[in-house]
Order: structure tokens, then C-alpha cells, then sequence
């Protein structure tokens, strides 16, 4: 594809030859006929040595990107260029219309005749699939459940009864979505099953990762609102909200209940207890365990630093003695305070 055509998709400016471009690589791995960019500043010293025919940088790098037989497209935020190039010269594949002989359909499901469901596909009855989607084999779709328009669900994914997507949404493959919830109740010397009567509400262009599990409401709806993306191994538990265009990354956990707000970003085994408010726009640091709610937007971590085991050890147990520590510094702050008290009480 040429630069041209780029820009002319994607805006930006074009400095230098309108060459071809085949893919996209890193400014380590880059040849002619690729095209890489630069959005950390930590890796400017690349562009002297990078081979690539084309870079994606800032207006303001120009000047430093410029080399003989290199061409540039300048663009305000050059990764989020990059991965709209990404997408054009990767377009998302298109649904070949048609259910496979050896899928399975239930009674009154709907399947629009845009859509492609592929062999050892499961749908159960009054089922409604939109138009365009891909289901790959193995999915399992269980009854009443509602898709949109198209979404793309990759093998082995799990859809339990009742749940309802919206449109251009994505599963990986082992995504369950719509298991019972941990919810028991101690009955005298065992646990008693409490039924999990809500569902699954995904909203639009949400996009869920391998193995990620989100369990159903138990007795109002777990609801993931549009544009959220989840990474690997996430497990959301019932009736968990996540407000729009939130993200969060692999291994990470929501207890029960807890609503998270819009524009969030949760890291990587990051856990969150049950029943708490997690405000819109907050940064959750990867390994962070979140206690009670959070009202105020803001960056938080909660992690220890590194050290070697011996070190470890030694902090401890010094935290074991901490609450003694505090006590002390309290006693001997209120015996200075006592003594600074009495020398300016004398005479």
C-alpha cells in the first residue's frame, strides 16, 4: 500500500518518496519496504540507526527523523497512528455467510443469513444472532441469549443462558461468559447453593480476552458497558459493573458487586474486593490490592518493591512490630510536648 493512500485514509502528513509499504515492524527490525514509528522518546536515538523505508513521528521530530531515501508521515499522536495502519493493512476478516452441516441450531433461534457459524458450533433455542458475525467452532451458545451485529467469537467460547451482547463485540477463545456467581449460604455444617437469576449484559465494540470469565448477576445483571476491553484471565464476579471505554489487564480480579467506573485502567492482578465504588477515570497499578472505595480519581498503587529474600525477611519482621513502634513515637512525642509545656510555663 502506498503512503498516500494512508494519509488519504488516515490524515497526516507526508514528508518524502510515496513509496509502497508492505507491513508494519519495529525500528530494530524495520527494512525499505516497511513502515515503523516513535512514540517513546527513550528509543530517539533508533532513528539514526533504523533501516526502515517510512516513520511514523510528531510534527516536532521531523527535522530529526529526516534522512536521505526515508520518508515520514508527521502525525500528533504517532502510536495511535500506528495502530490504525495496523488495522488497514489488517482488516478484520469478513463473515462467509452460512451455517456449516455440522453446527447445531435450536428451536426458534434466529440466525441472520449475513452471519457464518462454522462447524461443532452449539446454539440453543430462541437464540438471536445479528448480521456479519463470526462464530468459530467449538462456541457454545446457550438459550434466549441475544448477539448483535457483527461480533467475532473465537473457539471453545462459552455463552451462557440468558446473556445479551451488543454489536462489534469480541470473545476469545475460553471466554465464559455468564457462569453462576459465588453466591452460597452456610446451612448449620454446609454450604447451601443460592441461585444466580440475572445475566450478562456486554455493551458495544467490548472486547474480551482468552480465558477471561465474567459470571452472571445474581439477582440483578452483571453489566460490562461499551467499548471496554479485557485483557487474559480476568475474572469478573457477579454483578460487577465496569463503566465504558475501561481497561483492564491480565490476571486481574473483581469480587462481587463492585461497580467500576468509565475511563479506568486496571493493571495486571490487580484485585478488587466486593461492594466497592471505584471512581471514573481512576489508575489502578498492576499487583494493587483495592480495600475499600475509591471516590477520588486519581493514580494508586500498592506494591512492595523487590528485594532479595534475606531482605524480605528482615522487613517483616519489622512490620510485624510496627503497631509497638507507633505507640512508642506517641508516647515520646507526648513526653516532648509535656516537657516543652513545662519550659514554657517557668518564669
Amino acid at each position: 500500500m502506498k503512503l498516500s493512500h494512508i494519509v488519504a485514509a488516515l490524515g497526516g502528513e507526508l514528508r518524502g518518496e510515496d513509496r509502497d509499504i508492505d507491513r508494519l515492524a519495529s525500528m530494530e527490525e524495520a527494512g525499505a519496504g516497511q513502515i515503523t514509528f516513535l512514540a517513546n522518546p527513550k528509543y530517539r536515538s533508533q532513528l539514526d540507526s533504523t533501516a526502515a523505508g517510512a516513520v511514523i513521528v510528531k510534527p516536532a521530530l521531523e527535522d530529526a527523523a529526516s534522512k536521505v531515501g526515508r520518508s515520514l508521515i508527521l502525525a500528533a499522536d504517532p502510536y495511535l497512528y500506528f495502530a490504525r495502519v495496523a488495522t488497514l493493512l489488517n482488516p478484520p476478516p469478513a463473515a462467509v455467510p452460512g451455517i456449516h452441516p455440522r453446527a447445531v441450531v435450536g428451536e426458534g433461534s434466529v440466525v441472520a443469513a449475513s452471519t457464518e457459524v462454522r462447524e461443532m458450533v452449539s446454539i440453543g433455542r430462541h437464540v438471536t444472532i445479528g448480521e456479519r458475525c463470526i462464530i468459530h467452532p467449538g462456541v457454545v451458545i446457550g438459550d434466549n441469549v441475544s448477539i448483535g451485529d457483527d461480533a467475532l467469537i473465537y473457539p471453545n467460547v462459552s455463552l451462557y443462558h440468558g446473556c445479551r451482547l451488543g454489536n462489534r463485540v469480541i470473545l476469545h477463545a475460553g471466554a465464559v461468559i455468564g457462569a453462576d456467581g459465588f453466591g452460597l449460604a452456610w446451612n448449620t455444617d454446609r454450604w447451601f447453593k443460592i441461585p444466580q437469576t440475572g445475566v450478562v449484559v456486554i455493551g458495544d465494540d467490548v472486547e474480551v480476552g482468552a480465558n477471561t470469565t465474567i459470571d452472571r448477576g445474581a439477582l440483578k445483571d452483571t453489566i460490562i458497558g461499551e467499548g471496554v476491553k479485557l485483557d487474559n484471565q480476568i475474572q469478573l464476579a457477579h454483578n460487577v459493573q465496569v463503566g465504558a471505554h475501561t481497561a483492564m489487564a491480565g490476571c486481574a480480579a473483581v469480587a462481587g458487586s463492585t461497580k467500576i467506573g468509565a475511563r479506568c485502567t486496571i493493571g495486571g492482578a490487580a484485585r478488587i474486593i466486593g461492594h466497592l465504588d471505584i471512581a471514573d477515570g481512576t489508575h489502578v497499578g498492576a499487583g494493587t490490592l483495592i480495600s475499600k472505595s475509591i471516590r477520588q480519581a486519581d493514580a494508586y498503587t500498592a506494591v512492595y518493591p523487590m528485594a532479595t529474600h534475606k531482605e524480605w525477611l528482615a522487613n517483616a519482621a519489622h512490620l510485624r512490630h510496627l503497631g509497638e513502634l507507633v505507640t512508642r513515637v506517641k508516647q515520646l512525642e507526648k513526653a516532648l510536648q509535656q516537657a516543652q509545656d513545662n519550659k514554657d510555663s517557668q518564669p
